[in-house]
Order: structure tokens, then sequence, then C-alpha cells
């Protein structure tokens, strides 16, 4: 592989051999006894190489043998040194035993930080290729549009700008600059396109948009991972795009994404989503079918099992059914990006560095820093935060108050830290902890009597509420070893459990309610994977967090926020409605989109627009508050109408008497366009780190292009005319004066 151009090699390949390139085994398949087993590997590969091999998910040092097992017979029996790529997921974490668990995606977004995604994601990828993972399904860039949907945990919240930078920082991170080393792999951006939108909310239904909408919201944070990353693999949607299934859609997969977009790497599929065509959209008579459309559409590789692609591809070619060189195309992808990969320079992996890298202690400083700084705080009334740690007695109350919750795409582990955890670290040793758990997330027997009989003899009462993300637990060990922090709870979030409405499963709302008629001061700590409608709770609470799912050292980060050793700083990554009949509610909406008539109604005087509600969501996105305040002033732009750009500076001055960072973010309107713009989008953020009493000076530096839209032509154009940018409260204006056009 070395000395032979991609081209050369598939012309000395069979149609078999070929065909095995585009195919994906899991790598438990080649196990006996837990052990790699030749046997096996004689079966499976029976023209001695395959694509990719799916992650065997054992403990640390029996998968490092099996993998290099594994690619070292893949080696001696292939003739062109073809290894697999070995893929896993690792959406907040490298999805392996004991392996370090960071926030969920929808946590590091709250943080606004770039620098940290990126190296969060750097310990990823160590921490993967360390055990011979070549490849991570990550990130999500699907915008979370419809929170009904069970995933919205898994992406970077509702807004294009935000989605893309963080996007491209987590695929820096896990990428590296040249990819071929062994402390990075390569990254898989999904689902490619518009997947966070589906119909009701429920998982791979429809999604319903035009083409200017595809291009102006959905497609940003793709194309810029395309262009400005060089992200190595893409991974389609399960969900059909007007009409057509995404698998089955060259319109996207090919013209969109490799001629539009400029990708030049793999598409790998989503699991299951090519024999879908057959069994779920039924645009395909067999299986068979099914892979000749996903093939010819444009993606290259079946996941997780060969069922649409393998002796069906083969035989649908010796019919004359499928073109041979739609195969080559595909072979050549994967091999291009086998060698981007370092594989065709292979090397084992050492066991021993890798027991050394999983969750060493570096990684779970970071984890701690990453939750620390994804935390919101939402409320804080008369300043009840931060608590004193002499403070005489906490009742500890909710579902998951004892419970660590880390999200979907996760290996529970035993060595997490849960909020009651957290705190009884951080109390004095005469503070009186006390702990009930209340009530569950269903509607079955409760101890809410009991959560009120400590709250009573309490000086304040911590709630920690919410849900519980999907389980993924029984792999290979004893489930029951992982202790109470895990005891049986039911997923109420994560891929394939969406909801109709946005309230707090089962009693909670009954749970609160009671513990705020006691008079004791409420401390709300919501652990989630979507946001919930609670406009109940702002009479009933003194303080409230959003805390989403903070991975392995949620516990001490929680804490470290509640007793004020850290002053929070997460932002809002999208919008919380009031009610879910708000829905769809995003910050970035159209000027007609939010009601004509602006009379809010109550149950006892009807309004318009919304009969009893107004259109407002309950907290914005990019809201949350500090222990300390901060002041904007000297707000002004500049324009250069040769360079293309605008030059955009900002003051801002922590008022307080506490040090804290602070998200400066930088809003822009058109305010006449040719066709409809958003009343605002985000085009600029950066969170910085001000002393008590500091003033620092931000700047923004804006291409033309950056205020761009596709005008009634359907042609990318900057127009001429005012814009107008916000900071905090402040805004100026700044006037273009020629039209500037230009194609990506």
């Amino acid at each position: 592989m070395e000395t032979l151009q991609y081209e050369q090699i598939v012309k000395y390949m069979n149609l078999g051999e070929k065909i095995n390139q585009l195919s994906m085994v899991h790598g438990r398949d080649f196990l006996q006894d837990g052990e790699f087993s030749r046997t096996k590997a004689d079966t499976i590969l029976k023209n001695g190489s395959i694509g990719a091999i799916l992650d065997p998910k054992l403990p640390t040092e029996q998968n490092v043998k099996v993998i290099n097992d594994i690619q070292s017979y893949i080696i001696e029996k292939s003739p062109y040194d073809l290894p697999a790529i070995v893929v896993a997921e690792c959406l907040h974490g490298y999805m392996g035993v004991n392996a370090t668990i960071f926030p969920q995606s929808i946590s590091m977004a709250s943080s606004w930080n770039e620098l940290l995604v990126k190296e969060v994601a750097e310990a990823i990828a160590l921490e993967s290729s360390s055990v011979g993972i070549n490849q991570g399904l990550a990130p999500d860039l699907d915008l979370a549009r419809e929170l009904r949907w069970g995933r919205v945990e898994e992406t970077y919240g509702e807004d294009p700008y935000l989605c893309e930078r963080l996007g491209i920082a987590y695929i820096n991170g896990l990428q590296g600059q040249k990819l071929i080393d062994d402390q990075h792999i390569g990254a898989t951006i999904k689902h490619f396109v518009a997947h966070g939108s589906p119909e009701g909310g429920v998982n791979l239904s429809p999604v319903y948009t035009g083409p200017r909408q595809l291009r102006e919201l959905y497609l940003p944070p793709f194309k810029a991972a395309i262009q400005e990353a060089g992200v190595i693999s893409v991974m389609n949607a399960y969900s059909e795009l007007d009409g057509i299934p995404i698998a089955a859609s060259k319109e996207i997969m090919t013209d969109l994404l490799r001629d539009e977009c400029g990708f030049n790497g793999y598409v790998i599929a989503d699991f299951g989503s090519i024999d879908m065509l057959q069994h779920f959209h039924k645009t395909a008579e067999n299986l068979q079918m099914a892979g000749v459309q996903a093939l010819e559409a444009g993606i290259d590789m079946e996941a997780p099992f060969q069922l649409c692609y393998g002796s069906r591809l083969k035989e649908a070619v010796e019919k004359n059914i499928l073109k041979e060189d739609v195969i080559d195309k595909a072979v050549i992808r994967v091999l291009k990006t086998k060698h981007q990969l370092g594989l065709n320079n292979y090397k084992p992996k050492n066991q021993k560095w890798a027991m050394e890298t999983i969750n060493c202690r570096h990684h779970q400083i970071l984890a701690q820093q990453a939750a620390e700084e994804s935390i919101i705080l939402l409320e804080n009334k008369n300043d009840i935060l931060p608590l004193h740690k002499n403070i005489k007695s906490i009742a500890i109350i909710g579902p998951n108050a004892d419970r660590a919750q880390l999200g979907d795409y996760t290996i529970e582990k035993a060595t997490v830290v849960t909020p009651l955890e957290g705190i009884k670290e951080q109390v004095s040793p005469y503070t009186q902890v006390y702990y009930s758990q209340g009530c569950d997330f269903y509607l079955q027997e409760d101890k809410i009597d009991e959560a009120v009989k400590i709250a009573k003899k309490s000086d304040v009462a911590i709630i920690v509420a919410g849900g519980s993300s999907m389980v993924n637990c029984g792999i290979g060990w004893e489930y029951e070893s992982l202790g109470e922090k895990f005891k049986e709870s039911y997923a109420t979030c994560g891929e394939g459990f969406d909801r109709t409405d946005l309230t707090l499963p089962g009693k909670q709302k009954e749970l609160i309610e009671a513990v705020s008629s006691t008079g004791t001061p409420i401390i709300l700590v919501l652990m989630n994977g979507r946001p919930y409608s609670i406009p109940w709770a702002k009479n009933k609470v003194n303080a409230l967090l959003e805390v989403w799912y903070p991975g392995e050292k949620g516990g001490t980060a929680l804490a470290n926020i509640l007793f004020g050793k850290v002053n929070p700083s997460g932002k809002l990554p999208l919008s919380i409605p009031k009610k879910t009949g708000q829905l769809p509610l995003y910050y970035n909406h159209k000027p007609s989109a939010r009601g004509f008539y602006k009379e809010p109604g109550s149950l006892q005087k009807p309004g318009r627009d919304y009969v009893f509600c107004d259109t407002k969501p309950l907290y914005p996105f990019g809201y949350g508050i500090s222990y300390t305040h901060y002041s904007y002033s000297n707000l002004n732009a500049k324009v250069n109408e040769s360079k293309k750009i605008i030059y955009i500076e900002v003051s801002v001055k922590n008022d307080g008497a506490r040090a804290g960072k602070e998200v400066v973010q930088l809003y822009v309107n058109d305010l006449i366009s040719s066709v409809t713009t958003p009343i605002k989008k985000l085009i600029g953020f950066n969170k910085v780190f001000i002393n008590p009493k500091e003033e620092v000076k931000i700047s923004f530096t804006i291409p033309f292009k950056r205020l761009g839209l596709y005008n009634k032509e359907m042609k990318k154009v900057t127009e001429a005319g005012d814009f107008e940018f916000m900071v905090d409260t402040l805004s100026c204006s700044v006037n273009i004066k020629q039209n500037y056009y230009y194609i990506k």
C-alpha cells in the first residue's frame, strides 16, 4: 500500500476483495472463550481483509490484545497489507471499559469554550488510540431544533454557528494536524443532514425543510467541518428528506456532500440505515436493492453488519444490476482513509501504555473542569448561592441525588461521583446531611413524605431532579458490580426515547411542591438530556441550576459550584420553552415567527397569538448568570470594504468581588434583505476570564461572507445594506455599500 496508489490496488483486487473493503464486522465475532480465534477469523474473512471492525468493548488489556491479534491476522492474510479501520463510539468519551466519561455533548456546548472542547477531544483520541481504535463516531452536528427528540443530549444545541465552532474544535482535537500518529483518530460527523428536526420529535421520522433553509441553517456546521477541519468521515442520517431517505439520496450524499461541500473522505452508514430502505422506508424491494440504492447514492461502507452489501452486491454486479466502477470508487475512498489513518504502516498497540492512558489522572481532572464550566446557573434569588460549607444541615433529595446519570453512549463505571457524594465531600464534618430519593421517573410508589420530613429539619433542601438517559450496560461483566449508583431505572431520554411533552417525568413536580410547602429554601438541580418546561418552579425554588449529564466527576463539579469554589459560567445552548406547545422554539427565528398581536393572555383574560401564554421562552438561548456581575460598554464597529471585513470591539468589566468567566456573545441582524432573515443570529463568541473590577476589551473580526444569504435565485450573496450588531444590551450598525457574491 505504500508503493501502490489506491487506484492500482483496486485494479489488482478481485470483486470479493473489493466488497470486503466496504463491509464491517463486530470485533466480538472473532472471539472464542474471550480470546481471538483463527478458526472464526478464517470463516469471517474469506477474502483475507475487511473494511472495518467494530470495537469489541472488552476490558482494556484484553481489548488491546484482541485488536492486535485481529489486525495481525488481517495483515498476514491480506495480499495488500490492509488492516481494518477499528471503529468506536466516542461522543463524550471513548466508549470503552473504564474510559474517562466527560460531560455529554449538550453539557460541553453549555461551556461555550472551544479550547476546552478541543482538549476533551484530544483526551478522547488518546484513550481511544491507546487500545487500537482508528475512527470515532463523533461529533454529532445535528441542531437541536425539536426538543421532544431524545437525541437532543448528543448535540451542541440549536444554533448553527455554536455547533460549527464546537464541532471544529472537537474534530481538531480528535484528528490533530496530520492524523497519522498514535495520539489521534479520525472523526465522523453525523448525521448528514438536518436530522435534528424530526416530525413530532420522533427519532427517524421525516424532516421537513426547503433548499434555502437546508443550506442556511442545517448545512453550515457540516460544511465547515469538511472545509475547515478536514474531517475524514461522514455518517448519513436515518431520516428522509423531501420524500427520499438520505441513505438512498444521491442528491444529498453525492451532489450536496461531495460536489457542493467538497468532501473527499469516506461515508459510513448509520447502523442499519441501509437495510431500513427495504423494511422501514420501503423504497427497496429487497436487501440487495437497498444495497444498490445506498452505494449508488454515495454510502461507501455498510455498518454494522453485511446485510445489503457483501455477497448481495457481488451478485448485483454479476447480474449487471450494479456497475463495478461504482464499487471501485467507494473502495478507493476507503483505502485513502486507511492511508490517512496510518494503517499502511500499522504497529500493534502496547497494553501497558493503554492501561496508563485510560482514565488517567489528567483526564479525570479535565472531566471535572469540563463539568464545572458547563453548569448553568439560571436562578439565584437573594444570592442564596454559594452555600457555606459549615451549614448546619442539608437535605439532599430527588431521583438523581445519588445516581450517576452519564448520558447516552456511555459504559457505566463504579468510580463516578454522584451529587450526594460530591456534596458530602464539601461540607464540614459537623454538617448533618440527610438523604431521600423522594420519587423516581415513573408514576410508582414514592417517598415524598420522607423527603418532606428531612426538608423540615434542614437549613436548605437540594433537590436533584431530571431524567435518565439510555443505559448501556451488560457488555461482558456483571451489572450488579456497578453498585447502587446504577440501580435500575428507566430511560426517559437518549436515542429512541422521545417524548410527547417536556414536563418533569413521574411525580417530581409533586415532590418539589411538597418540599416547597415546608418553607425550607430549595435549590433545584436539573440533571437531564433535554430541557424541561417548568415555569411553575420559578415561584417554588430559590436557586435553579441546569447540569445536563455532567460526566464522571459531575458530583464534585456540582458541589464546587454550590459551595463557591467555582463561579458558574455556563450558558444555555438552546431555548427553554414555557410550554411544550410553543415548540419549535429557538432564538434565531424569522420576523413573522413569534406572533403579530403581542398580546399575551392569562387564564383570567385570554390574549392573542397564544390565548393563554406569550411566545417568549422561559429561559433564552445564551442565558446563564454568575456569582458576580459583568457590564458592557463601548461597542463599536468599523467596516473595511477592500478587505471585506468588519472589526468589532466591546469592553467588558467584572463589577463584582469574585473572579469569573464570561461568554461574550455577538449577534447580527440584516435589517432589510431580499429574502427573510432571522431577527438575530450568533456570529461570534469568546469566553474570557476576568478578575474582580477588571475591564477587558474583546475583538471580533467578521468576514462579509458571514453575513451572507441565499437570495431568490438561490445564489449565495452578501447584500449591500445596514447590519445591526448586538452584544448584551448594546447595539451598533454598519453599512455595506456593495454586493459581494461568492460560491463557497
